[in-house]
């Protein structure tokens, strides 16, 4: 009985913490949908309550023809093998769509911006790349 007892305290105890966790993790996630669209950090949390208006492309606007997804396809493995590149810069959106490409989301630096259009312009079948990565402002 009293080993039982000594297992439900500590549990007891972390259960505050775990639900201040929670609660902030709340908050940030409501603060970051109540930026405003200028002036704000590039981040995906905002971006993505953006996009679910329709009036940007999304990876849902993929095209779906063999040319396209295999344009994407090599653009995203050169993205993810560059070893100079951040965590987020290797986690673009990069939408294909008649040979045009979009690049969206944020990058560190400008060099991570430059090196991923560079990589996308550089893969065969692409007619043109659109350059809609944004550069943290908080690194």
């Amino acid at each position: 009985m009293l080993a039982a007892g000594a297992l439900a305290l500590p549990f007891a105890l972390a259960q505050p913490a775990l639900a201040a966790d929670a609660d902030k993790a709340t908050r940030d996630t409501h603060a970051a949908d109540m930026k405003a669209p200028a002036g704000h950090d590039a981040d995906n949390t905002a971006r993505n309550a953006r996009d679910a208006d329709g009036t940007t492309l999304t990876p849902m606007d993929q095209g779906e023809s063999d040319a396209d997804r295999t344009i994407t396809q090599e653009i995203r493995k050169a993205v993810v093998g560059h070893d100079q590149l951040s965590t987020n810069a290797k986690n673009v959106k990069i939408i294909t769509n008649n040979g045009v490409v979009t690049l969206r989301g944020p990058v560190k630096t400008e060099a991570e911006r430059s090196a991923i259009a560079s990589v996308a312009q550089k893969t065969g079948g692409v007619k043109r790349v659109d350059n809609q990565l944004e550069i943290e402002r908080n690194q």
